[in-house]
């Protein structure tokens, strides 16, 4: 069950169809979900307000823009630092090379994908942000050799109203 007890398969079908394409009108959305425009906008406004549906975004081609090289960096910190992780946390929201940063359970404390566009950039990065950070005991870089899958989709089918 989901915390959203109340979506039915119609829902899920407008999620479904915008995961696929953001920028669908409401017309063209209503047409491939098979409702008329006006509930189909109420649905869409709902799942919205209720904050399914998070936000809309543009999806960019980092190798069209010469943003090839993307890095899994995993940190470890110094456990006995109270403050370690509240700095990683703070630094991590300024550098703008970070696409995501989680938590982990593990070895490691955070894995974070870096995108830039050379090696060069990526050892500037590592030498002078990260292992200057106080608290960093221990960093593993793992360079992505080749996109096997990537998605921003969500796997809806366990939500079957």
């Amino acid at each position: 069950k989901t915390e959203n007890s109340a979506m039915d398969r119609t829902d899920i079908r407008i999620l479904e169809t915008l995961q696929g394409d953001g920028r669908l009108s409401n017309i063209e959305l209503a047409e491939r979900v098979a409702l008329s425009p006006s509930p189909c906008l109420r649905r869409v406004r709902a799942l919205e307000e209720s904050g399914v549906v998070a936000g809309y975004a543009a999806l960019l081609n980092p190798e069209r823009l010469g943003l090839g090289l993307i890095v899994h960096l995993d940190v470890a910190l110094d456990k006995r630092d109270r403050t370690a992780r509240e700095r990683l946390k703070a630094a991590v929201q300024t550098w703008s090379e970070v696409t995501w940063c989680h938590s982990l359970s593990g070895d490691m404390d955070y894995t974070m994908q870096v995108v830039m566009p050379d090696l060069k950039h990526y050892t500037a990065f590592l030498m002078e942000r990260v292992l200057t950070l106080p608290g960093v005991v221990n960093v593993k870089s793992a360079f992505v050799l080749d996109k096997v899958k990537e998605t921003t989709a969500l796997p809806l089918g366990y939500l079957s109203a």
